[in-house]
């Protein structure tokens, strides 16, 4: 046993765990290519204070964060929301619009360890700027419900929460609230899933009265809204502006991922408002229908956001898919392939003259694209046919004393249990003909 541990919190991927994850990104990348997501990548170490200006200094106790030798107060990224905005402030001039950008990265926080969370983890971040209207989130509702089905997942696995906090603060303005006690039951909101009525207590800590009951009857109700037609309803003795142009952008978001054949995996669900909040409009979160790991992604509108950290006048919206939770859910479902790492070819070689033989075909296998094996030190032929079969390959290639002299290959089919000799220079074509056919 090591005498050294991995820091708590972080993890270690051995060759089976990391073909697992290679194959959730690989997917994953393969969805937003389809989706004409362009793929960008930045720098795991960022100045601290590009965070602070997100999210206050209190942030700071939830980083991996430290001075450098330079004397630079630094971070680990803890999220890939405020690099991306400066990566497109930095170059905003020149970029094509909208611009439609995804990562695959490594993330940090210093935060208590639970089922599905670590001090480090993987996310899927995707991010549309420069598109003000409602075809941002019908593209990334869409991305997002892609990147769970192409795993084998079906709307009885997940669905994908709607909200909008716009729509909420409208709401609130209607009965009669100001932005502070707005923001404030917005903050009970997202809390009350969990805590129930006692997430309205800091409401009234804060303005040194309950909330009036009457106002919490009608905001506890507009919770249970889940359906459009319902939120039509509760909305359509209120003669407001704001709402009914707010309920057109429901009514035309709603269609268009209807229109593509989405709207089994998306239902209305006012209870969803993301605590962060940066978020400015529509909001949504992808859950476990079965209530086993809840929350397996989430995103939504941050225009205020993107100007504040340089993207300034410049719409954003985007959506992040967490790796842990997510390999959970799919080995749970039985979705998780079993991804065994077999070579495509074993050489099973004489002696010493017999290998030295055997090297020029092994490295024109390799070279075009084979996996191919071989025994590292002379073993019997018995032993090592019966690697070849224990090891998944399909083929054997067989060097022995009787083949060099006569100048070919035994190629044997390991399933069909058939052979053929090969001149040696055919080696290479008899291989790919064998491969091209299956």
């Amino acid at each position: 046993m090591s005498t050294f541990q991995t820091l708590p919190g972080f993890r270690e991927f051995y060759p089976d765990a990391l073909a697992r994850r290679n194959h959730i990104f690989r997917l994953w990348r393969q969805t937003a290519h389809a989706f004409g997501f362009s793929e960008y990548d930045a720098p795991v170490l960022e100045p601290l204070a590009l965070y602070k200006a997100k999210s206050g200094d209190e942030i700071e106790a939830q980083l991996f964060s430290f001075t450098d030798k330079g004397g630079r107060e630094v971070a680990l990224r803890p999220e890939m929301t405020p690099t991306v905005c400066r990566l497109v402030a930095g170059k905003a001039a020149s970029l094509k619009r909208p611009i439609k950008w995804f990562s695959i990265g490594e993330f940090y926080r210093y935060e208590r360890m639970q089922k599905g969370r670590g001090r480090c983890f993987f996310q899927f971040n995707a991010d549309i700027f420069d598109e003000p209207g409602i075809e941002a989130e019908t593209e990334l509702i869409a991305l997002l419900a892609q990147c769970l089905c192409a795993f084998g997942l079906t709307e009885a696995d997940f669905l994908i929460r709607l909200s909008d906090r716009n729509l909420w603060f409208h709401y609130l303005e209607a009965l009669g609230l100001d932005e502070a006690r707005a923001r404030a039951i917005l903050a009970a909101i997202d809390k009350y899933e969990k805590a129930g009525d006692g997430a309205f207590n800091p409401y009234a800590e804060r303005f040194g009265a309950p909330l009036d009951p009457a106002i919490k009857e009608k905001v506890l109700a507009f919770l249970q809204i889940k359906t459009l037609g319902a939120l039509e309803a509760a909305l359509a003795g209120l003669d407001n502006a704001r709402l009914a142009a707010r309920l057109a952008d429901w009514r035309a978001l709603l269609g268009n991922l209807g229109a593509m054949g989405l709207r089994d995996y998306v239902g209305v669900d006012l209870g969803v408002v993301r605590g962060l909040a940066y978020y400015t409009g529509f909001v949504f979160e992808a859950f476990d229908r079965k209530g086993a790991l809840r929350a397996l992604a989430g995103g939504g509108r941050y225009d205020d956001l993107a100007g504040k950290l340089g993207c300034a006048g410049m719409p954003a919206a985007g959506f992040a898919i967490g790796d842990m939770t997510f390999a959970l859910l799919l080995e749970q479902r039985g979705l998780m392939p079993a991804l065994v790492q077999a070579p495509d070819i074993c050489a099973v070689i004489g002696g010493p003259r017999e290998r030295l033989a055997a090297f020029g075909d092994i490295h024109a296998l390799r070279a075009a694209g084979f996996r191919v094996e071989y025994p590292m030190k002379d073993a019997a032929f018995g032993r090592q046919f019966k690697a070849a079969a224990e090891s998944g390959a399909r083929l054997a290639l067989i060097y022995g004393g009787d083949e060099l002299a006569r100048g070919v290959v035994k190629i044997r089919d390991l399933a069909a249990r058939t052979e053929q000799d090969v001149p040696r220079a055919g080696v290479l074509a008899c291989v790919r003909e064998f491969f091209s056919a299956r």
